[in-house]
């Protein structure tokens, strides 16, 4: 392989990386209360339950 076929795959992998890192550095956790995650543990528990008696 010529020399710029391998320029261009190293900054084409070194795009997809940075932006990769980039992406997980800005990623933020959502603030949820208490009463909203106590709703989600249990919609999960229902749909556990539905999931399993689907089976």
């Amino acid at each position: 392989m010529p020399w710029y076929a391998w320029l261009i795959l190293i900054l084409a992998l070194g795009s997809i990386v940075g932006g990769l890192l980039m992406l997980r550095d800005t990623a933020k956790k959502l603030p949820l209360s208490e009463e909203q995650l106590k709703r989600i543990h249990q919609r999960n528990l229902e749909q556990d339950a539905k999931d399993a008696e689907d089976r």
